[in-house]
Order: structure tokens, then C-alpha cells, then sequence
């Protein structure tokens, strides 16, 4: 599928993050020096009012970042920035406005949005590295004619690289499904569009390969390798959108591991668990406690066979349609089979 060949690099340790958007009941501080003391390599953190809010009044989002720059550097954690926050533009549509939005002033709030957080992410990076930032596409308003729609997504996000170029910040944009760019055929469709630039990367999501890329999701790592910046991992199944604590989708890790071994992959690989607030100082526990295992299994190259928990889900088990992150809306439905979380499990919640 892709026209680039994996680059190749000796097997190497990975190191594991977990998303601040699973620890939204947490206090930043608090979350952060949770996940060194649990051991974690670096922190996916969502911008948004209960953690670090881009909309802030400059002096005070300045200082914040500072802050905050300071307490990575003294936990010893890596950081990648994630755009994803459900209602930080909008207080009442989820993810709104987006880069498809038809009203051009809509689409400038989301690539304000992006384009502060190149800075923030550029300010976190000083003196450490390179922090990417990641992004998406959004749902392509109804009545939008798909040409249309990809003639907006490249104009929206053009300003976005160049800010990301200009600070030398990695742009990750994430195939979401339900979404225009939906899968990794998108984003070959949306890099080639722009004329394939150096600074256009990707995040990958293990679980939305899972979800529904036509390739197992170690072979979508191989396939995205050249411009992988960043990855995001948890349990999923097939064609349902829901993000899952380890154990509980379909999903065979330690080939997952392996592979992105293999490429040479050295950036963070975060835990994506959004819906799981409730639980996340246990879930961030446990599931670097599994991602350890998964990846001395893979280490040892002994990649084959159930993941380490044996814990597998039966794909026939409520096989009558697949949700998107809302759970309530379906995904392509030619594409769609699997199974919905239970009632008891969404109260929870």
C-alpha cells in the first residue's frame, strides 16, 4: 500500500506514556507525578481547561507552560500534544468547529487552536527535543461533496504545517474513524494532495487499526513507518470505535510491539483511554504493567499467540452493528462489525 519502504533499525526498548484525557479527574501535577512514580517514559497531554487550556489569557498560559515545562524536565518525562479535547471551542457540539467546518471563521478557530498548540509544544520542547503535536481531520459537514471536503482539509491545515515547519514541531495528524481522513488510504490521499511534505507526519492509532484498516495493525505499523511521529495504543475491536483497557478488545500486542521495534520506532507510544477517568491511577497502573510484559514478549521475539493477559474477546459476541467515539452514532457500515460495550459498563462510565 505505501510507496516508501520502512526504514529498518535494531530492536530497541519502547517507551510507554499515558494520555492526560484519561486522567481528567487529576489534578496536571498530580497526574504527572503519577506517571513517573509508576514508571511511565513520557505523558500525552490533551489541551484543555482542566489541564493546560490554550485559550487561556496569554500571561497566564505562558507561565503555565513554563510550569509545566519545568515539572516534565524534573520527572524525566517526555511529552507529546494532543489536540482532542471534546469541547474546548465548543461548549456544546463535541470537536467543533473542525478543519471541514464550511464558515471560514470556524475553521480558523481550529487551526488557531493547532497553530497555539505548535507553540505550546515548541515552548515544551526547548532545550529537550522535538514534542509533536497531534491532529485531525474532523466529520465532513452533511452535504459536503468529498472533493469539497478534501479542497478544505489541505487549505485549513496548510497554515498548521507551516507554523509546525517553522518551529521545528512535528505534525501528526491521526486517522480517526467516522471522520474524513478515516484510515491510512486518507492519509496518503491528504499527503499526496499537499505535494508529500517532509513535515506532514502521522499518529497512529493501534486500536483504530484494529477498528477498521483492511491490514492487522502490526502491518499497518510497517505500512506507516516513514512517517510515523506518533503513536497512540489500547485494546479495541473490530469495528467498533471504543477504546478499551488492555484485555478486554482483540487485539494481539506483542506483534504490535515487535513492529514498531522493527522500524525503529523511538517516540512515545501512549495509552488512549478517554473514557476511563473513573479508574485512571488503576488503569495507568495496569496497563503499563501489561504494555511491559507485551513488550519483553516481543523482545524476546516471541510474538505469536494470545497477548499476555489471554484475555480475548469473542468477535461474534453482539456482532449487530459498530459505533464511533460517541457509541451512538454507526461507522461506515460496509465496514462495520463487532460488538457494543454493555449498559452496566457505559453507567459506569
Amino acid at each position: 500500500m505505501t510507496d516508501a519502504n520502512p526504514p529498518q533499525a535494531p530492536a530497541t526498548g519502547l517507551r510507554f506514556g499515558y494520555g492526560t484525557n484519561g486522567l481528567t479527574d487529576l489534578r496536571l501535577d498530580d497526574a504527572l507525578a503519577l506517571l513517573a512514580d509508576l514508571g511511565y517514559d513520557g505523558v500525552g497531554l490533551t489541551l484543555d481547561h482542566m489541564h493546560l487550556d490554550p485559550l487561556a489569557p496569554e500571561p497566564e498560559l505562558a507561565a503555565r507552560t513554563r510550569h509545566i515545562a519545568r515539572r516534565l524536565d524534573h520527572l524525566g518525562l517526555g511529552v507529546a500534544i494532543e489536540t482532542g479535547a471534546r469541547y474546548v471551542l465548543d461548549a456544546r457540539r463535541k470537536h467543533h468547529p473542525a478543519l471541514l467546518d464550511p464558515d471560514p471563521q470556524a475553521r480558523a478557530a481550529r487551526t488557531g487552536l493547532l497553530r497555539m498548540a505548535v507553540r505550546i509544544a515548541a515552548e515544551l520542547g526547548a532545550g529537550t527535543g522535538a514534542v509533536p503535536v497531534h491532529c485531525f481531520s474532523g466529520q465532513a459537514p452533511p452535504g459536503t461533496a468529498e472533493g469539497e471536503a478534501w479542497e478544505r482539509l489541505a487549505e485549513a491545515i496548510t497554515p498548521v504545517l507551516d507554523a509546525a515547519c517553522a518551529a521545528g514541531v512535528p505534525l501528526a495528524i491521526e486517522p480517526e474513524p467516522g471522520h474524513l481522513l478515516a484510515d491510512l488510504a486518507g492519509f496518503h490521499r491528504l499527503r499526496k494532495t499537499l505535494g508529500d511534505p517532509e513535515g506532514l507526519g502521522l499518529t497512529l492509532d493501534i486500536g483504530h487499526c484494529q477498528c477498521l484498516e483492511p491490514a492487522p495493525p502490526a502491518d499497518c505499523v510497517r505500512e506507516a513507518a516513514p512517517w510515523l511521529r506518533h503513536v497512540q495504543i489500547e485494546d479495541m475491536r473490530r469495528g467498533v470505535h471504543e477504546h478499551l483497557p488492555f484485555g478486554e478488545g482483540e487485539i494481539d500486542f506483542p506483534p504490535v510491539l515487535s513492529a514498531l521495534r522493527e522500524v525503529g520506532y523511538d517516540a512515545l507510544v501512549s495509552v488512549e483511554l478517554p473514557r476511563d477517568s473513573h479508574a485512571g491511577p488503576t488503569l495507568a497502573e495496569s496497563s503499563l504493567t501489561f504494555l511491559r510484559e507485551a513488550d519483553r514478549v516481543a523482545g524476546e521475539g516471541r510474538s505469536e499467540g494470545a497477548h499476555p493477559s489471554a484475555l480475548s474477546a469473542d468477535p461474534a459476541d453482539g456482532a449487530d452493528g459498530a459505533t464511533e467515539a460517541g457509541r451512538d452514532r454507526p461507522i461506515d457500515g460496509a465496514r462495520a462489525q463487532g460488538a457494543h460495550r454493555t449498559p452496566e459498563a457505559a453507567r459506569a462510565e
